[in-house]
């Protein structure tokens, strides 16, 4: 049965040719109550890491400015939000990368690998000379700089910074998400994890991937932080753009005290009504 729940979504309408910037005419945020099935839906928990401490993880904190945020969640409302989730009755799953120590050994893993059989090919260009020194440079200039062999040493020490239970399920590909919320009836996944506009759009099991297979992609507000540049991190502006993504070409953002308290009250009340 369905649930209402307080949810926030982006007005992308109308433009206002008679203003200077016609865009200003948008009607902006708004916030009102909307169905949810939990037969229908599932939390995604997305590449919520322990990066490890200092200095021995001072490359990764050189390079990824939004790791403290993270771990200010992650020591905050994020135990409180997965305590929630494995009592109530909403599905979940937890999202790796392949990065993170153990993860193709889990349980939870191991059952999402033997559900989703062979993965869909993806043809690739063959790399030539030309193309290897660009990818170089950009890795040199852009991404890492002197950092990159430190990084990649903190990646061999990757782990999530929680532990997962043998009968909670782990998604590593699109495909391996997609073949789970297929086998469980989801329609709609609700992220949370790092970051909001880079992992949780661009990599597998993100919103794109998910989005052309037809799921429904929202994401938790107070759960998720974004990868900022010079430009942007005094005021956190490409975290408020990632939500806007998400909101335009997902589905809607939530806060996880919406999520907790509508869920829990309405899924008391579907029981009592079950019940007479």
């Amino acid at each position: 049965m369905e649930i209402f729940i307080p949810a926030s979504y982006y007005q992308q309408y109308d433009a206002d040719y008679s203003l200077e910037y016609p865009g200003e005419g948008y009607g902006g945020w708004k916030k009102e109550s909307i169905p949810i099935d939990p037969e229908h839906t599932a939390f995604a928990i997305m590449h919520a890491w322990d990066n490890g401490a200092l200095p021995e993880a001072q490359p990764i904190y050189n390079v990824c400015e939004y790791v403290p945020r993270a771990e200010k969640i992650l020591r905050g409302p994020f135990p409180v939000f997965l305590e929630w989730v494995r009592n109530s009755r909403i599905k979940h799953i937890h999202i790796g990368s392949f990065s993170e120590q153990g993860v193709e050994q889990l349980p939870g893993y191991l059952r999402t690998f033997e559900l989703a059989g062979a993965e869909d090919s993806l043809e690739k260009i063959e790399s030539d000379e030309s193309l290897l020194k660009l990818q170089t440079l950009h890795t040199d200039k852009v991404l890492y700089g002197p950092n990159l062999d430190g990084v990649n040493a903190c990646i061999k020490n990757r782990r999530f910074a929680y532990e997962i239970a043998e009968d909670e399920d782990v998604a590593c590909t699109s495909h391996q998400l997609f073949c789970w919320c297929r086998k469980h009836k989801i329609s709609h996944l609700i992220y949370c994890g790092f970051a909001v506009n880079a992992c949780l759009t661009l990599s597998p099991c993100g919103m794109l991937d998910m989005t052309r297979r037809g799921i429904m992609c929202s994401i938790i507000r107070d759960l998720t932080t974004a990868v900022e540049n010079r430009e942007s991190c005094r005021e956190e502006r490409h975290k408020e753009y990632g939500l806007w993504a998400f909101s335009i070409w997902g589905g809607f953002v939530f806060e996880s005290s919406d999520l907790m308290l509508g869920l829990t009250s309405g899924a008391a009340q579907n029981q009592k009504q079950e019940m007479k």
